[in-house]
Protein backbone atom coordinates (compact mmCIF):
# COMPACT_ATOMS: atom_id res chain seq x y z
CA UNK A 1 0.00 0.00 0.00
CA UNK A 2 1.47 3.33 -1.05
CA UNK A 3 1.86 6.23 1.35
CA UNK A 4 -0.52 8.38 -0.70
CA UNK A 5 -3.35 5.85 -0.50
CA UNK A 6 -3.11 5.17 3.20
CA UNK A 7 -5.94 6.46 5.35
CA UNK A 8 -5.07 8.41 8.48
CA UNK A 9 -6.05 7.09 11.90
CA UNK A 10 -5.89 8.83 15.27
CA UNK A 11 -6.40 7.46 18.75
CA UNK A 12 -5.21 8.06 22.28
CA UNK A 13 -5.39 7.09 25.94
CA UNK A 14 -5.51 9.30 29.01
CA UNK A 15 -2.51 9.16 31.37
CA UNK A 16 -4.76 8.49 34.36
CA UNK A 17 -4.74 5.30 36.37
CA UNK A 18 -2.73 2.25 35.29
CA UNK A 19 -3.21 0.73 31.84
CA UNK A 20 -4.93 -2.65 31.93
CA UNK A 21 -5.06 -5.82 29.90
CA UNK A 22 -8.34 -4.41 28.59
CA UNK A 23 -6.51 -1.39 27.16
CA UNK A 24 -4.05 -3.76 25.50
CA UNK A 25 -6.58 -6.18 24.00
CA UNK A 26 -9.20 -3.61 23.06
CA UNK A 27 -6.93 -0.84 21.81
CA UNK A 28 -3.12 -0.85 21.85
CA UNK A 29 -2.57 -4.27 20.32
CA UNK A 30 -4.85 -3.37 17.44
CA UNK A 31 -3.09 -0.03 16.99
CA UNK A 32 0.12 -1.99 16.42
CA UNK A 33 -1.58 -3.77 13.52
CA UNK A 34 -3.09 -0.55 12.17
CA UNK A 35 0.28 1.18 11.85
CA UNK A 36 1.17 -1.19 9.01
CA UNK A 37 -1.99 -0.30 7.09
CA UNK A 38 -2.61 3.37 7.91
CA UNK A 39 -0.85 6.66 8.60
CA UNK A 40 -1.22 6.55 12.36
CA UNK A 41 -1.10 9.13 15.13
CA UNK A 42 -1.19 7.79 18.68
CA UNK A 43 -1.52 10.44 21.34
CA UNK A 44 -1.23 10.51 25.12
CA UNK A 45 -4.28 12.68 25.73
CA UNK A 46 -3.13 14.49 28.84
CA UNK A 47 -5.50 17.45 28.37
CA UNK A 48 -8.40 15.02 28.72
CA UNK A 49 -6.92 13.67 31.94
CA UNK A 50 -7.67 16.87 33.88
CA UNK A 51 -11.41 17.10 33.19
CA UNK A 52 -12.46 15.47 36.46
CA UNK A 53 -9.57 16.33 38.77
CA UNK A 54 -6.03 14.99 38.67
CA UNK A 55 -2.79 14.79 40.62
CA UNK A 56 -0.37 17.44 39.29
CA UNK A 57 2.54 15.61 40.94
CA UNK A 58 2.02 12.50 38.81
CA UNK A 59 0.65 13.80 35.49
CA UNK A 60 4.01 14.20 33.75
CA UNK A 61 5.28 10.81 34.93
CA UNK A 62 2.05 9.11 33.88
CA UNK A 63 2.28 10.76 30.46
CA UNK A 64 5.76 9.33 29.97
CA UNK A 65 4.58 5.95 31.26
CA UNK A 66 1.77 5.68 28.73
CA UNK A 67 4.06 6.71 25.87
CA UNK A 68 6.62 4.12 26.94
CA UNK A 69 3.93 1.44 27.09
CA UNK A 70 2.79 2.32 23.57
CA UNK A 71 6.31 1.64 22.31
CA UNK A 72 6.82 -1.43 24.50
CA UNK A 73 3.66 -2.96 23.07
CA UNK A 74 4.99 -2.58 19.53
CA UNK A 75 4.00 0.85 18.27
CA UNK A 76 6.99 1.90 16.16
CA UNK A 77 7.95 5.61 16.32
CA UNK A 78 9.37 5.24 12.81
CA UNK A 79 5.95 4.22 11.49
CA UNK A 80 3.58 6.07 13.82
CA UNK A 81 3.51 9.55 15.31
CA UNK A 82 3.62 9.29 19.11
CA UNK A 83 3.15 12.50 21.08
CA UNK A 84 1.58 14.18 24.10
CA UNK A 85 -1.59 16.14 23.39
CA UNK A 86 -0.53 19.20 25.40
CA UNK A 87 2.66 19.52 23.33
CA UNK A 88 0.58 20.46 20.28
CA UNK A 89 -1.34 23.58 21.31
CA UNK A 90 -3.52 23.38 18.20
CA UNK A 91 -5.61 20.77 20.05
CA UNK A 92 -6.67 23.27 22.70
CA UNK A 93 -7.12 26.07 20.17
CA UNK A 94 -9.35 24.04 17.88
CA UNK A 95 -11.16 22.64 20.91
CA UNK A 96 -12.26 26.16 21.89
CA UNK A 97 -13.26 27.10 18.35
CA UNK A 98 -15.40 23.97 18.04
CA UNK A 99 -16.91 24.57 21.49
CA UNK A 100 -18.28 27.83 20.13
CA UNK A 101 -20.21 26.08 17.36
CA UNK A 102 -21.40 23.06 19.37
CA UNK A 103 -24.91 23.28 20.89
CA UNK A 104 -24.84 22.58 24.62
CA UNK A 105 -27.77 20.22 24.24
CA UNK A 106 -25.61 17.89 22.16
CA UNK A 107 -23.13 17.65 25.02
CA UNK A 108 -25.73 17.19 27.74
CA UNK A 109 -27.07 14.14 25.92
CA UNK A 110 -23.74 12.32 26.06
CA UNK A 111 -24.10 9.12 28.09
CA UNK A 112 -20.58 9.29 29.53
CA UNK A 113 -21.15 12.83 30.79
CA UNK A 114 -24.37 11.78 32.51
CA UNK A 115 -22.70 8.75 34.09
CA UNK A 116 -19.60 10.60 35.30
CA UNK A 117 -21.49 13.68 36.45
CA UNK A 118 -23.85 11.49 38.47
CA UNK A 119 -20.87 10.22 40.48
CA UNK A 120 -19.77 13.74 41.44
CA UNK A 121 -21.13 16.57 43.54
CA UNK A 122 -23.28 18.52 41.08
CA UNK A 123 -21.73 21.80 42.25
CA UNK A 124 -18.26 20.55 41.29
CA UNK A 125 -18.91 19.06 37.85
CA UNK A 126 -16.51 20.91 35.55
CA UNK A 127 -17.20 22.45 32.19
CA UNK A 128 -14.22 20.40 31.02
CA UNK A 129 -16.15 17.20 31.70
CA UNK A 130 -19.10 18.49 29.69
CA UNK A 131 -16.87 19.71 26.84
CA UNK A 132 -14.65 16.61 26.79
CA UNK A 133 -16.21 15.30 23.54
CA UNK A 134 -15.53 18.63 21.80
CA UNK A 135 -11.82 18.39 22.59
CA UNK A 136 -11.94 14.80 21.36
CA UNK A 137 -13.49 16.08 18.14
CA UNK A 138 -10.66 18.60 17.82
CA UNK A 139 -8.10 15.83 18.32
CA UNK A 140 -9.59 13.89 15.44
CA UNK A 141 -10.52 16.66 13.01
CA UNK A 142 -7.22 18.51 13.35
CA UNK A 143 -5.44 15.82 11.30
CA UNK A 144 -8.14 15.12 8.70
CA UNK A 145 -8.49 11.73 10.34
CA UNK A 146 -10.41 9.29 8.18
CA UNK A 147 -10.80 6.41 10.62
CA UNK A 148 -10.86 6.28 14.41
CA UNK A 149 -10.40 3.00 16.33
CA UNK A 150 -12.71 3.26 19.34
CA UNK A 151 -14.46 0.98 21.77
CA UNK A 152 -18.23 0.76 22.09
CA UNK A 153 -18.19 3.28 24.94
CA UNK A 154 -16.64 5.97 22.71
CA UNK A 155 -18.82 5.37 19.66
CA UNK A 156 -21.31 8.06 20.71
CA UNK A 157 -18.48 10.58 21.00
CA UNK A 158 -17.31 9.79 17.48
CA UNK A 159 -20.83 10.26 16.18
CA UNK A 160 -20.80 13.67 17.88
CA UNK A 161 -17.47 14.43 16.19
CA UNK A 162 -19.09 13.76 12.84
CA UNK A 163 -22.01 16.03 13.73
CA UNK A 164 -19.68 18.85 14.82
CA UNK A 165 -17.61 18.53 11.64
CA UNK A 166 -20.69 18.62 9.44
CA UNK A 167 -22.11 21.62 11.32
CA UNK A 168 -18.83 23.52 11.04
CA UNK A 169 -18.46 22.68 7.35
CA UNK A 170 -21.99 23.96 6.73
CA UNK A 171 -21.35 27.19 8.65
CA UNK A 172 -17.83 28.04 7.49
CA UNK A 173 -16.97 25.95 4.46
CA UNK A 174 -15.74 22.44 3.77
CA UNK A 175 -12.64 22.11 5.92
CA UNK A 176 -13.00 18.96 7.99
CA UNK A 177 -12.87 15.35 6.84
CA UNK A 178 -15.77 13.32 8.24
CA UNK A 179 -14.20 10.37 10.12
CA UNK A 180 -15.47 6.80 10.19
CA UNK A 181 -15.56 4.55 13.24
CA UNK A 182 -13.30 1.48 13.43
CA UNK A 183 -14.63 -0.95 16.01
CA UNK A 184 -12.21 -3.64 17.25
CA UNK A 185 -12.65 -7.11 15.82
CA UNK A 186 -12.53 -8.67 19.27
CA UNK A 187 -11.98 -7.74 22.88
CA UNK A 188 -13.74 -4.39 22.50
CA UNK A 189 -14.95 -4.61 26.08
CA UNK A 190 -12.89 -6.57 28.56
CA UNK A 191 -14.90 -6.50 31.76
CA UNK A 192 -13.88 -6.00 35.37
CA UNK A 193 -12.64 -9.09 37.17
CA UNK A 194 -14.53 -8.08 40.30
CA UNK A 195 -17.69 -7.07 38.43
CA UNK A 196 -17.97 -8.63 34.96
CA UNK A 197 -21.02 -6.53 34.17
CA UNK A 198 -18.93 -3.34 34.01
CA UNK A 199 -16.02 -2.52 31.73
CA UNK A 200 -12.51 -3.00 33.12
CA UNK A 201 -11.24 0.48 33.98
CA UNK A 202 -7.71 1.76 34.52
CA UNK A 203 -9.12 4.38 36.88
CA UNK A 204 -10.92 1.92 39.15
CA UNK A 205 -9.11 1.70 42.49
CA UNK A 206 -10.80 -1.45 43.80
CA UNK A 207 -8.25 -4.17 44.50
CA UNK A 208 -8.35 -7.10 42.06
CA UNK A 209 -10.60 -5.21 39.64
CA UNK A 210 -8.10 -5.47 36.79
CA UNK A 211 -4.81 -6.85 35.58
CA UNK A 212 -2.51 -3.91 34.88
CA UNK A 213 0.13 -4.03 32.17
CA UNK A 214 2.97 -3.48 34.62
CA UNK A 215 1.75 -6.02 37.21
CA UNK A 216 4.21 -8.74 38.16
CA UNK A 217 3.24 -12.43 37.74
CA UNK A 218 2.20 -12.77 41.38
CA UNK A 219 -0.08 -9.74 41.16
CA UNK A 220 -1.57 -11.09 37.94
CA UNK A 221 -2.23 -14.48 39.50
CA UNK A 222 -3.88 -12.98 42.59
CA UNK A 223 -6.17 -10.74 40.54
CA UNK A 224 -7.26 -13.47 38.14
CA UNK A 225 -7.73 -16.12 40.83
CA UNK A 226 -10.08 -13.74 42.66
CA UNK A 227 -12.15 -13.06 39.54
CA UNK A 228 -15.89 -13.35 40.03
CA UNK A 229 -17.48 -16.42 38.41
CA UNK A 230 -20.73 -18.24 39.31
CA UNK A 231 -21.95 -21.36 41.05
CA UNK A 232 -21.85 -23.50 37.91
CA UNK A 233 -19.03 -25.59 36.50
CA UNK A 234 -19.34 -25.49 32.71
CA UNK A 235 -16.44 -23.61 31.09
CA UNK A 236 -18.19 -22.23 28.01
CA UNK A 237 -18.93 -18.85 26.45
CA UNK A 238 -22.33 -17.44 27.34
CA UNK A 239 -24.38 -14.25 26.94
CA UNK A 240 -26.19 -15.00 30.19
CA UNK A 241 -25.44 -12.15 32.65
CA UNK A 242 -25.25 -14.73 35.43
CA UNK A 243 -22.26 -16.29 33.65
CA UNK A 244 -20.58 -13.03 32.69
CA UNK A 245 -17.50 -13.73 34.81
CA UNK A 246 -16.63 -17.00 33.08
CA UNK A 247 -17.43 -15.47 29.70
CA UNK A 248 -15.05 -12.59 30.44
CA UNK A 249 -12.20 -14.91 31.40
CA UNK A 250 -12.73 -16.97 28.27
CA UNK A 251 -12.81 -13.79 26.18
CA UNK A 252 -9.45 -12.70 27.60
CA UNK A 253 -7.99 -16.16 27.02
CA UNK A 254 -9.23 -16.34 23.42
CA UNK A 255 -7.99 -12.82 22.64
CA UNK A 256 -4.46 -13.70 23.77
CA UNK A 257 -4.22 -17.31 22.56
CA UNK A 258 -6.28 -17.07 19.38
CA UNK A 259 -8.57 -19.65 17.82
CA UNK A 260 -12.35 -19.83 17.69
CA UNK A 261 -14.74 -20.01 20.61
CA UNK A 262 -15.22 -23.68 19.78
CA UNK A 263 -11.45 -24.24 19.98
CA UNK A 264 -11.28 -22.57 23.38
CA UNK A 265 -14.27 -24.45 24.74
CA UNK A 266 -12.82 -27.75 23.51
CA UNK A 267 -9.58 -27.02 25.38
CA UNK A 268 -11.46 -26.55 28.64
CA UNK A 269 -13.74 -29.58 28.36
CA UNK A 270 -13.69 -31.41 31.69
CA UNK A 271 -11.78 -28.59 33.40
CA UNK A 272 -12.88 -26.45 36.31
CA UNK A 273 -13.21 -22.72 36.87
CA UNK A 274 -9.99 -22.97 38.84
CA UNK A 275 -8.24 -24.46 35.80
CA UNK A 276 -9.62 -21.63 33.67
CA UNK A 277 -8.32 -18.98 36.05
CA UNK A 278 -4.87 -20.58 36.19
CA UNK A 279 -4.72 -20.74 32.39
CA UNK A 280 -5.79 -17.11 32.03
CA UNK A 281 -3.26 -15.93 34.62
CA UNK A 282 -0.50 -17.85 32.83
CA UNK A 283 -1.27 -16.56 29.34
CA UNK A 284 -1.63 -12.98 30.58
CA UNK A 285 1.71 -13.16 32.40
CA UNK A 286 3.43 -14.64 29.33
CA UNK A 287 1.92 -11.97 27.09
CA UNK A 288 3.07 -9.15 29.36
CA UNK A 289 6.57 -10.51 30.02
CA UNK A 290 8.22 -9.17 26.81
CA UNK A 291 6.21 -5.94 27.02
CA UNK A 292 7.46 -5.30 30.54
CA UNK A 293 11.04 -6.12 29.54
CA UNK A 294 10.87 -3.64 26.65
CA UNK A 295 9.25 -1.06 28.93
CA UNK A 296 12.16 -1.37 31.35
CA UNK A 297 14.62 -0.73 28.51
CA UNK A 298 12.72 2.33 27.30
CA UNK A 299 12.34 3.94 30.71
CA UNK A 300 15.99 3.33 31.52
CA UNK A 301 16.93 5.72 28.72
CA UNK A 302 15.18 9.03 29.40
CA UNK A 303 16.76 10.70 26.38
CA UNK A 304 15.30 8.10 24.00
CA UNK A 305 11.73 8.72 25.14
CA UNK A 306 12.25 12.49 25.18
CA UNK A 307 13.44 12.40 21.58
CA UNK A 308 10.48 10.31 20.45
CA UNK A 309 7.94 12.61 22.11
CA UNK A 310 9.68 15.75 20.82
CA UNK A 311 9.88 14.39 17.29
CA UNK A 312 6.30 13.19 17.42
CA UNK A 313 5.07 16.60 18.56
CA UNK A 314 7.00 18.31 15.75
CA UNK A 315 5.48 16.00 13.15
CA UNK A 316 2.00 16.44 14.61
CA UNK A 317 2.33 20.25 14.64
CA UNK A 318 3.34 20.19 10.99
CA UNK A 319 0.19 18.26 10.11
CA UNK A 320 -2.08 20.33 12.35
CA UNK A 321 -0.95 23.81 11.32
CA UNK A 322 -2.64 24.01 7.89
CA UNK A 323 -5.95 22.80 9.32
CA UNK A 324 -5.94 25.32 12.15
CA UNK A 325 -4.93 28.11 9.79
CA UNK A 326 -7.86 27.28 7.50
CA UNK A 327 -10.26 27.28 10.44
CA UNK A 328 -9.10 30.70 11.64
CA UNK A 329 -9.28 32.07 8.11
CA UNK A 330 -12.77 30.76 7.39
CA UNK A 331 -14.05 32.01 10.75
CA UNK A 332 -12.82 35.50 9.91
CA UNK A 333 -9.98 36.04 12.39
CA UNK A 334 -7.31 38.68 11.76
CA UNK A 335 -4.27 36.78 10.42
CA UNK A 336 -1.09 37.18 12.46
CA UNK A 337 0.94 37.34 9.26
CA UNK A 338 -0.70 40.68 8.42
CA UNK A 339 0.83 42.14 11.58
CA UNK A 340 4.24 40.73 10.74
CA UNK A 341 4.58 42.21 7.26
CA UNK A 342 7.71 44.30 6.90
CA UNK A 343 7.20 47.76 5.44
CA UNK A 344 9.43 48.48 2.46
Amino acid sequence: MTEQKRKRVFSGIQPSGDLTIGNYIGAIRQWVQHQHEFNALYCVVDLHAITAGHDPASLAAKTREVAAIYIACGIDPAQSIIFAQSHVTAHAELGWLLTCVTPIGWLQRMTQFKDKAAKQDAANVSNGLLSYPVLMAADILLYHTEAVPVGDDQKQHLELTRDIAQRFNHMYGEIFTIPEVMLPLEGARVMGLDNPLTKMSKSEKTQYHAVHLLDNPDQIRKSVMRAVTDSGSLVTFSNDPERAGVNNLLTIYQALVGGTQADVEAYFVGKSYGDLKKAVAEVVAETLKPIQARYAEITADETYLNEILASGADRARELAAPTLQSVYQNMGFLPVKQLQQVKL
